[in-house]
């Protein structure tokens, strides 16, 4: 297993399957999409797959998420414990998102807002978010956990890198928008030539 930074060369075959790690408003959707246009790929967010109407979860969602990791190139966000694992098992790259805190809690922050007043992202399943007030009584608003999976995400990454049952898995480490912007028009823009 290789952990590498913002402008340390990928592996030198052509990257096919990649996964973004991050807490709530880290950007995970975001570079998944971004990753998907440049590798010349449709982009499924991971929520569509877990989230029907009325923040149902569709019964059929694992084997929708593992039927799609059979394929042999995509991006994707680093989600759901029961195929997290299948998942990493699949990756050529992880993309960890490791932001300081404040950024991702301003981030989620603002997505809420804009997402109350119709000119934020969609999300899956045609759901909504809570009102940004309901923060104080129910404790899965979008805020809230976006907090408490700050460090719950972190671990993860870091138990992967403990355990390294995957020798090939490359995990890029990036910290703030600026590190993501470089590797992006950097070492994956030359191995994606």
């Amino acid at each position: 297993m290789e952990i590498i930074g913002p402008d340390d060369a990928l592996p030198g075959r052509r990257i096919r399957r990649v996964a973004v790690a991050g807490p709530a408003g880290s950007g995970k959707s975001t570079l998944a999409r971004t990753l998907c246009e440049r590798m010349g790929l449709p982009f499924v967010e991971f929520e569509s797959f877990f989230h029907g109407p009325g923040w149902t979860v569709r019964e059929t969602w694992q084997t929708d998420v593992l039927e799609f990791l059979d394929g042999e190139e995509w991006a994707i966000e680093w989600q759901g414990e029961e195929v997290r694992e299948r998942l990493t098992a699949r990756l050529d790259v992880l993309v960890w998102l490791d932001h300081p805190r404040v950024m991702t809690m301003t981030r989620a922050v603002v997505r809420t807002l804009k997402r109350r007043v119709g000119r934020g992202s969609k999300i899956a399943g045609g759901n909504v978010e809570g009102p940004l007030h309901t923060f104080f009584t129910d404790r899965d608003h979008i805020i809230r956990l976006a907090w408490r999976y700050h460090p719950m995400i972190r671990a993860r990454v870091h138990k992967v890198i403990a355990e390294n049952r995957y020798p090939d898995l490359v995990i890029v480490r990036l910290r703030g928008q600026r590190q993501v912007d470089r590797w992006l028009d950097g070492p994956l823009a030359r191995n994606l030539r």
